[in-house]
């Protein structure tokens, strides 16, 4: 770890013992070390959804085609697909929202997770998903496409397999993989970090002030942030085109789904690819040339599961950068997924 960077995370410890003596503010309290989520802050754009407040806005012409983009994870944020805004000057209505217990939206112990058992996709995920359409659908006959990138790519197939008729259109960007083994082979290869690397180190340093327990969602969701930063292996260092991202506020981690999902994969071993052969609409299937750990080999691997696709690789840019990066969404990305809506 460098020496200023130690440095500063000590000064910044110190700092925060110091003040919570006087106003006895502690670093698990809301808002101390990430953003409040929107049951902590009701100025945040939210909506209700299966018993969950959601952290959601939507953008363009109401009863225009719904674009639905879904982030990835399990527990990241939208902020990086902000760039999708440009969309709804296109004529579509395109909306974003945080799953439950990611970005800012409303936190739950990791038992509930896990008390969900076989129906924890459903209950979790697919059902929440049913609830965003529903609450931004205005009639039986608006069109509705969905844009998920990795794991939201994951959730976006299974969903379409699960209700083929109920999806127009279906955009996947860097999806891990389909059938389970596949997830955890993709989760292996695309870590950035090894036992003695920088990130891990910087996160251990931390650790020896503070240790999250297993529900102490600020904690932890700083500490997942920390982790999470930077990604050599997926061409996500914001190196992408000259460094040309956008100026979005980094929201935060939701550590406690991400985990409880991993577990809960390991006990059910899905496949998110059941059904995705009943969908015979064409898929645009996008993958990036800097992501390491996504080679042609493996596009052509995941891509498979879809029975009629276009395959596109974006070129210079990693695993978000086909989104992230203003210049390469503007002049490649968004035609690109214009013409692809058009073709349907």
């Amino acid at each position: 770890m460098k020496k200023s960077f130690r440095i500063y995370l000590t000064l910044l410890f110190f700092s925060s013992v110091s003040f919570s003596c006087t106003e006895e503010r502690y670093v698990n309290e809301p808002g101390s070390l990430v953003h409040k989520t929107v049951d902590q802050d009701a100025l945040l754009p939210s909506i209700l959804v299966n018993g969950a407040l959601l952290h959601s806005e939507a953008f363009g012409p109401e009863d225009s085609t719904l674009i639905i983009c879904i982030h990835g994870g399990p527990g990241g944020d939208y902020r990086y697909l902000l760039n999708c805004k440009t969309l709804a000057t296109k004529g579509y209505r395109v909306v974003f929202y945080d799953q439950r217990g990611a970005g800012l939206s409303q936190r739950f112990p990791k038992s509930w997770y896990k008390s969900q058992a076989n129906d924890a996709l459903d209950k979790i995920f697919y059902d929440e998903l049913k609830g965003v359409i529903a609450h931004y659908k205005t009639s039986s006959a608006q069109k509705v496409i969905l844009l998920g990138q990795s794991w939201g790519a994951m959730l976006a197939t299974a969903y379409t397999g699960k209700y083929p008729t109920e999806i127009n259109g279906l955009i996947v960007a860097e999806p891990g993989g389909l059938e389970w083994d596949d997830v955890v082979n993709y989760i292996s290869v695309s870590r950035s970090f090894k036992l003695w690397s920088e990130t891990l180190n910087d996160a251990t340093y931390i650790d020896q002030f503070m240790t999250g327990k297993e529900d102490q969602h600020e904690i932890l969701d700083y500490k997942a942030g920390l982790m999470g930063s930077t990604n050599a292996i997926v061409g996500d260092l914001g190196s992408d085109l000259g460094n040309n991202a956008p100026s979005y506020v980094a929201s935060r981690s939701g550590a406690v789904v991400n985990a409880a999902s991993y577990e809960l994969g390991q006990e059910i071993n899905p496949d998110f690819s059941a059904g995705i052969n009943q969908f015979l609409k064409k898929v645009l299937f996008i993958y990036s040339s800097n992501n390491k750990a996504y080679p042609d080999s493996w596009a052509e691997k995941i891509s498979s599961a879809y029975p009629k696709k276009e395959i596109f690789k974006a070129q210079g840019v990693g695993h978000s950068g086909m989104f992230d990066q203003i210049s390469f969404w503007t002049t490649t990305m968004e035609p690109k997924i214009i013409s692809y809506i058009q073709s349907l």
